[in-house]
C-alpha cells in the first residue's frame, strides 16, 4: 500500500537512495556536472536540466502526485546563499 504522507526527510532519504544506488553512475559526468536532477522518490524516475524546472514539470505531468526531490549533480548542495558550494565529483 502506498503511503499517503511522507515527511520531507523520507522523500529526501528515498531519492538519495535511488541516486546513490544506480543513478549516480549514469549521470555524474562532465556534461551533467552542475546541472539539476529531479528524482521521483517513489519510482526513481528522474530528469536533468539546467535549473530543474522542466524536469519537475515533466515528472509532475506523468504523475501529478509525485514526490520530487532536487539535487545539483556533482555538488554537496543544490543552492547556496552567501556560502560556497563544494564540488564533490570530478
Amino acid at each position: 500500500m502506498e503511503a499517503l504522507f511522507w515527511t520531507v526527510e523520507e522523500v529526501a532519504q528515498r531519492a538519495r537512495h535511488f541516486y546513490e544506488n544506480g543513478i549516480r553512475q549514469q549521470v555524474e559526468n562532465g556534461d551533467n556536472i552542475g546541472k539539476m536532477i529531479v528524482i521521483d522518490a517513489e519510482t526513481g524516475e528522474y530528469g536533468i536540466d539546467k535549473n530543474g524546472v522542466e524536469s519537475g514539470l515533466m515528472l509532475k505531468q506523468k504523475n501529478p502526485h509525485a514526490r520530487l526531490f532536487t539535487m545539483r549533480i556533482g555538488y554537496d548542495v543544490a543552492f547556496s546563499f552567501g556560502a560556497s558550494m563544494e564540488r564533490i565529483a570530478e
